[in-house]
């Protein structure tokens, strides 16, 4: 069976949220979208578990939940933030479990570290990344940690800002625990296929989702080739690495991402890696210290050329979310009423958005949908599209010939 992905959102109790990132609604973004199986998010906040524990039903004995058609896995991401090797280092953790059980021994655990009510993605002081993943480890050798956006400048593994060079030296003897990182926005397979470290790490592309819609939503997903749905199938699949259990991710063009170049968003200044190491990463306008890019990150820590392709890598597709699509192709602003109608016409004719990004033939399209913005769609699925690299917290723009 297909299994599409989409292991790491938010609920409304985690900060910058929307009050609509509920159960309900998140099934509905997810059935719209195409997704058959969501992370949680948030288990760690008491409320937002005591919802959990009321609605999802257990798939029996396969660590599985299911709530209004749609599957779910039970997640979390914390935030450890310590100090090392004279510096302050933030790095976020993607937490998965097996059950409620070992979800509440967890919690129990962590509570010394944090007011868990405080936050959905709780901030642990004083608690060492492999000291927690050593924590949640002795509770269940099932749980996985995962690195959050592994590459995002300021809260993240790979961080310019507080994070490490390399996975052994954040996750010291730990590091054999960690066998996938989430890319993030700014990042996909072939940026970290530079990385000879990270041969033996799966990459993984959640959205991180804090709204429900379906352009924010599966933004970045995982797709899945499975015998059944269980746990143990989800996750074996991404330590094998095999493209007839794991075939492909769903990306956004790194450049559409926050965080790909390097920049000064307050003085509208954006830099490709070169053009801003030969400033000295400070910012030519108002010479201050320039938000190190992704991309940029990359370089410093890359030992092998841009052109390199791991053998036997998972295969990924670049999309965009269809809505945004639609609002670029007709050059009108996010939650236009028309953008919105033909949105819902195609996911409506089609079942789902995924289904008409990746599948639908064009002459299906251009019956429900006015045909520039089938030739976006098809340029899109194509790569064919170009983009203003985003840059210091700014998404990157499609360029349109």
């Amino acid at each position: 069976m297909r299994v599409v992905a989409d292991l790491q959102v938010h609920s409304k109790y985690a900060r910058a949220t929307s009050p609509n990132m509920d159960l309900e609604h998140i099934a509905s973004g997810a059935r719209s979208k195409g997704l058959n199986l969501v992370g949680t998010g948030d288990f760690t906040h008491p409320e937002w578990l005591k919802e959990l524990k009321t609605k999802l039903m257990p798939a029996e004995g396969c660590g599985v939940y299911t709530y209004l058609g749609v599957s779910w896995i039970l997640t979390g991401e914390v935030s450890t933030v310590y100090e090392k090797g004279g510096k302050v280092r933030k790095v976020h953790h993607l937490l998965i479990a097996p059950d409620f059980d070992a979800v509440d021994q967890v919690n129990e655990l962590l509570a010394s570290y944090s007011n868990l009510a405080s936050d959905g993605r709780p901030v642990l002081r004083g608690l060492t990344s492999p000291s927690l993943v050593e924590l949640v480890y002795s509770v269940s050798s099932k749980i996985v940690v995962i690195p959050a956006h592994a590459w995002t400048p300021w809260f993240s593994v790979f961080g310019s800002r507080s994070g490490f060079d390399s996975l052994e030296e954040c996750y010291e003897d730990q590091t054999k625990r960690i066998f996938a990182i989430e890319t993030g926005l700014s990042s996909d397979p072939p940026m970290n296929w530079r990385l000879s470290s990270l041969d033996g790490v799966s990459l993984i592309s959640n959205s991180d989702a804090h709204s429900p819609t379906p352009w924010r939503l599966g933004k970045e997903a995982n797709v899945f080739e499975l015998q059944q749905l269980t746990y143990d199938d989800v996750f074996n699949a991404i330590r094998s690495g095999e493209g007839s259990r794991f075939p492909f991710t769903i990306e956004v063009d790194p450049a559409y991402g926050k965080y790909h170049y390097t920049g000064h968003r307050r003085c509208g200044v954006s830099l490709p890696p070169r053009e801003a190491a030969s400033r000295g990463n400070r910012c030519p306008k108002c010479g201050r210290k320039l938000t190190m890019g992704v991309l940029q990150r990359v370089e410093e820590l890359a030992d092998r050329p841009e052109a390199y392709v791991r053998p036997n890598a998972v295969a990924f597709k670049r999309l965009l979310p269809l809505y945004e699509v639609i609002s670029f192709s007709e050059g009108k602003g996010a939650h236009s009423k028309r953008c919105l109608e033909i949105h819902d016409r195609l996911v409506g004719a089609f079942g789902s958005e995924l289904q008409v990004m990746l599948e639908v033939p064009r002459d299906a399209l251009l019956r429900h949908s006015p045909e520039h913005v089938v030739d976006t769609i098809i340029a899109v699925r194509e790569g064919r599209l170009e983009f203003e690299p985003g840059y210091d917290g700014l998404y990157g723009r499609p360029r349109f010939a």
